[in-house]
């Protein structure tokens, strides 16, 4: 919901002592809350294809709908899907298999489909508005950061390097597997781990990329972070990928909006900078955990298909400055 925030903000005043969380503070979905011991959190999230199945494709846009309900450490409840689709090729079959695609997903995340909207598009596109709850004391969100936390992200970076590769037909069977099975892995466990050892403060890594959605967390708290990039992890052929040139648009526009915030160590290259700035889609949670339950935290992560990985820390010093160390 953060990608028009800035257009939407004056447009959308919000006097209700019944909205927790807005657009104003950049979080990953709303929260509404309807009584003393249940909030709604509502999110939508649609995009075009970043892989060639169709299947897959509907499976990666579903896993990243019903992320932002597991950012905010809430329960999803059911679905509605949101597709764009040219009519000419109604036909094909590929529009049953976007379907089903995200029908599996929301399967496997116990949750109803239970309805939607459609429209004649040239492009497809496809998403969902996905619903969830959680406890109005229970709530996670991109502020709360503490000095001394450590930031924990649970899935390697490189999903928009390699959809672009995708396009352009040079990524490998193996590297675009890879990519399929983090984008189509719920992040769902990673968020019951991360409620149950107490994480308050978390979002997850999408469009803005880890710099971008890391600065927010910063801003929200008024701290900053150092980042080391050899601890950050990537999917295969990540690195190969960028230094051939396949950066998305949007993971270009991320670093330039990043401006002074960031500060590099010189030994970074180009590459470097842009694979921490990359657009990502479904991409893991950053979360930031004290001293006191990271171990805990680390342990309940343990066992998952992707490593969580400490990242970083957030430190004291000029407010939402990330220094980022090789």
């Amino acid at each position: 919901m953060a990608e028009l925030t800035q257009v939407l903000r004056p447009l959308i005043p919000v006097d209700s002592e019944e909205a927790l969380v807005d657009a104003s503070t950049r979080d990953d979905a709303a929260v509404y809350r309807l009584n003393p011991e249940r909030a709604l959190v509502i999110t939508v999230d649609f995009f075009g294809p970043v892989v060639d199945d169709g299947f897959d494709f509907g499976r990666i846009a579903a896993a990243n709908a019903l992320s932002d309900i597991y950012a905010m450490g809430g329960r999803a409840l059911f679905a509605l899907n949101l597709l764009g689709f040219p009519r000419k090729l109604l036909s094909s079959g590929v529009l049953e298999e976007i379907m089903a695609g995200g029908q599996e997903i929301a399967t496997l995340a116990g949750i109803p489909i239970l309805g939607g909207h459609s429209i004649d598009d040239p492009e497809p596109k496809f998403g969902m508005v996905a619903v969830g709850e959680v406890h109005p004391d229970g709530i996670v969100t991109n502020a709360g950061l503490a000095l001394g936390d450590h930031l924990v992200l649970t899935k390697p970076l490189g999903t928009g390097i390699i959809a672009t590769a995708v396009k352009g037909g040079a990524a490998t069977e193996g590297e675009i597997e890879a990519a399929v099975r983090s984008m189509t892995h719920l992040n769902r466990e990673a968020a019951e781990a991360m409620t149950a050892s107490g994480v308050r403060a978390a979002t997850d890594v999408t469009g803005y990329g880890l710099l971008g959605h890391l600065r927010t967390m910063l801003s929200n708290s008024g701290v900053s972070a150092t980042l080391r990039r050899g601890d950050v992890p990537l999917l295969p052929g990540t690195v190969r990928l960028a230094e051939a040139g396949h950066i998305p648009g949007g993971t270009r526009r991320n670093l330039e909006d990043l401006g002074g915030t960031v500060r590099f160590d010189p030994g970074l290259s180009e590459v470097d900078r842009l694979i921490l700035a990359d657009a990502q889609t479904s991409g893991g949670l950053l979360m930031a955990a004290g001293e006191e339950i990271l171990e805990d935290l680390l342990a309940r992560l343990d066992g998952g298909p992707f490593d969580a990985t400490v990242i970083g820390r957030v430190t004291d010093g000029p407010e939402a400055v990330v220094t980022v160390e090789p």
